[in-house]
């Protein structure tokens, strides 16, 4: 685990790298409660990843995330079918979910990484609680690392309100997401020489 340093100092004295996202090796996952007792998942796509991140000084990465919100999947199509419709993501007119990074902050042996997610052209402000689970060679020569990341948010904030009351109180739908994030991204040997010689 890289842990938080406050001593180290940002971008602008250690060089910037950037990271190529790894899709096979990363998974975002979002849950929600059912009638207010089980729990269904599901998965969506990230399309674009833009990382700029330095071991030894994470707290001046950045990044920025484009998924696919008609790639949401639960295991039950139907459902699926539902959660791309207007009453949830509303897919065909708006078929992205994006988050940007603002800033890092170091807490304890992980991190609070601020930034804006942007769900049906609402964009507020998030904090996910985020891990850097460590990096290592990677067999083509560069280095491999890899980030957990985790989140929950009121999704009616982001105008996701559709619900049934239920008979004995509650929601169909729990109004709370809880979206986990973990995400591999592999450093070139070419870009990290080029970083080098910088």
């Amino acid at each position: 685990m890289v842990r938080p340093n406050p001593d180290l100092t940002t971008q602008e004295h250690r060089p910037i790298m950037t990271w190529q996202f790894d899709p096979t090796h990363s998974e975002v996952s979002v849950a929600a409660k059912h009638m207010m007792l089980t729990t269904v998942r599901g998965r969506l796509t990230i399309t674009k990843l833009d990382l700029d991140f330095d071991p030894e000084a994470p707290q001046g990465s950045r990044v920025t995330a484009v998924l696919d919100a008609a790639s949401i999947a639960t295991g039950v199509e139907q459902r699926d079918a539902h959660l791309r419709s207007p009453d949830f993501l509303d897919a065909e007119r708006y078929p992205t979910i994006t988050f940007a990074s603002r800033r890092i902050e170091p807490a304890g042996d992980s991190w609070k990484l601020h930034g804006d997610l942007t769900i049906r052209d609402v964009t507020r402000p998030v904090v996910l609680d985020a891990t850097v689970n460590g990096v290592v060679p990677d067999m083509r020569g560069g280095r491999r690392a890899a980030f957990s990341a985790r989140v929950r948010i009121p999704r009616e904030e982001w105008g996701l309100t559709w619900n049934v009351a239920i008979e004995s109180g509650g929601w169909l739908v729990g109004k709370e997401l809880e979206v986990r994030i973990d995400l591999a991204v592999v450093e070139q040997a070419a870009e990290r020489a080029a970083s080098a010689a910088a």
